[in-house]
């Protein structure tokens, strides 16, 4: 039998933007993630008239009223509980993502915007503020699985050269569905004391469209191939999605990283932390999930309102003021989407976590001084923005990109696990811990979030690499250190590196008494470079 030679063929796994691609992007973003962004900021307008609820309903239950701490903490839970929704969902997508495949899980999971809507939308009648909770349990769940399996989809059907720019479209949906709760939240439309329970179940109607549509659009091929074997059902959906274009380059890059496969399963949670070949993929992906909750954009999100009125913005603006800022979010998410494909996924990371950094402590700065100089009320506002901005540009998506892009089929569910579970975990910390760190250290609040961000930017500096336009088993084979060592001092070319068996890591198998790879012995195989094929 031939040797079976490693040889790229990268340059030609590429395609064009299609309607099919984009359409699908489109659809699973404004059916699952604008949620995520709707729900976090749609308690933020009418926390008054929820809190009077709550006291109202206990009043006429128990003939006392709620104490001020005990209707904080309750309101409290109302925005957090959707946090620790979401947690339970991250950790369950990867049991439905294999089950139910990627698309099939987005459409299923639809059912729990409905009940979380209709449990919202009824609670006022029923005079009951348990349904308010257990409704944004529900949607949180909805979230916390969405937030995992639409990168995780997107990522698998985009080609590698489109992967950032359909990948960051999530974030661009859920700025718009943050920017929707601002506009619907105002006075004159859903803002009013009788409206509210409507504002929080109108995520019923998006889930309702993308419920009609999306099941008309293939599953991910690479889910397909990898872990369904079906090469016809493969084929199909590439054609679907591509361009009209040799998709031959594409199917041997997967068939590659099936062979990889061919031994190992879908890994659970404890076997992927346990194993040291993925270590420092893990804490690559469990850094900057943290850093993305931790950087303060929910408190923001939760408490603008609050923070305007520190601020010292008249009440009757705060709602148009805090309006305004949505209109950045999509401006600045769409900025990153467009150049993320140009500048590369670390720039955007790197520039967004430092301009958070910088506008947090600003914050403190100026909520300090406004006291003595008026002006800051302004600057305090521009740096609300500030954060806003540079959390949209690049931590708002990239980092659940970089989770898809950093893990092979075989481990990324549980990758996503991991991501997700602690991303929702950091949301819930912030969104029920911030009331009372506000409370108790002020204005240096801001502060805390601002080391976070500063930190984050430096590990993103000096320990994740580019991903920028490579294939999965590229960016895997970036994190073996023993073929980097050999490429780097000129031991071995790349497209000498000879295959004994593929481990499920994109690594090699080197025999121990030598630094070169042992030679394969697979049935033979063919890789393309620059239109030539070679053995």
């Amino acid at each position: 039998m031939a040797e079976e030679v490693l040889i790229p063929t990268s340059r030609r796994i590429t395609s064009q933007l299609t309607g099919s691609l984009l359409a699908v992007a489109f659809l699973t973003s404004f059916g699952s993630s604008m949620l995520y962004g709707y729900n976090l900021a749609v308690v933020n307008s009418p926390s008054a008239y929820i809190k009077d609820f709550y006291n109202q309903t206990v009043l006429r239950r128990n003939g006392t009223g709620l104490t001020e701490e005990t209707l904080t903490v309750m309101y409290s839970l109302t925005v957090s509980v959707f946090a620790i929704g979401g947690m339970l969902g991250s950790l369950i997508v990867g049991m439905l993502v294999t089950r139910f495949g990627r698309k099939g899980t987005v459409v299923k999971t639809t059912v729990l915007v409905f009940v979380g809507g209709i449990l919202m939308g009824f609670s006022r009648i029923c005079g009951s503020p348990e349904m308010v909770i257990i409704g944004r349990f529900i949607t949180g769940i909805h979230s916390g699985i969405s937030l995992s399996v639409v990168p995780m989809y997107l990522g698998e059907i985009a080609p590698k050269n489109l992967r950032g720019f359909l990948g960051l479209v999530p974030s661009i949906f859920i700025g718009t569905g943050v920017f929707l709760a601002q506009i619907l939240g105002l006075h004159e439309l859903l803002g009013k004391e009788e409206h509210w329970p409507f504002f929080l179940s109108v995520i019923v109607i998006p889930t309702f469209i993308q419920l009609l549509v999306l099941p008309w659009f293939p599953e991910s091929p690479r889910y397909l191939l990898i872990d369904k074997h079906n090469v016809h059902a493969t084929i199909t959906a590439l054609k679907y999605y591509r361009a009209k274009c040799n998709i031959q380059a594409e199917i041997e890059e997967m068939q590659e990283e099936q062979r990889s496969l061919s031994s190992v399963e879908t890994l659970p949670v404890w076997t992927l932390l346990a194993d040291e070949r993925v270590r420092k993929q893990v804490l690559c992906v469990v850094v900057i999930n943290i850093g993305m909750q931790l950087s303060g954009i929910d408190a923001i999100w939760f408490y603008t309102n609050d923070i305007f009125e520190d601020a010292g913005i008249p009440e009757a603006e705060i709602q148009y003021t805090t309006a305004g800022t949505g209109i950045i979010e999509i401006i600045a998410g769409l900025i990153g989407c467009f150049t993320i494909e140009r500048l590369g996924r670390r720039p955007l990371m790197i520039f967004g976590f430092t301009m958070m950094g910088i506008c947090s402590a600003g914050i403190t700065l100026t909520l300090i001084l406004q006291g003595h100089l008026p002006f800051m009320h302004y600057v305090s506002v521009g740096c609300v923005i500030g954060i806003i901005a540079g959390f949209c540009v690049g931590p708002a998506g990239v980092p659940f990109l970089i989770t898809a892009e950093l893990f092979k089929q075989s481990h990324r569910p549980a990758a996503y696990i991991v991501g997700g579970s602690l991303n929702w975990l950091s949301n819930f910390t912030v969104g029920f811990i911030f009331p009372f760190l506000q409370m108790s250290a002020g204005s240096y609040c801001y502060l805390v979030f601002s080391a976070i961000c500063f930190s984050v930017a430096i590990y993103v500096y000096f320990c994740i690499p580019e991903t920028k336009n490579k294939t999965f088993m590229e960016i895997s084979r970036l994190f073996s250190k023993k073929e980097a060592v050999l490429e780097s001092e000129g031991l071995i070319h790349v497209d000498q590196l000879k295959l004994k068996k593929m481990n499920g890591y994109g690594g090699v198998e080197f025999d121990s008494s030598s630094s070169v790879p042992r030679q394969t012995h697979h049935s033979s195989r063919f890789f393309a470079v620059d239109g030539e094929k070679r053995l």
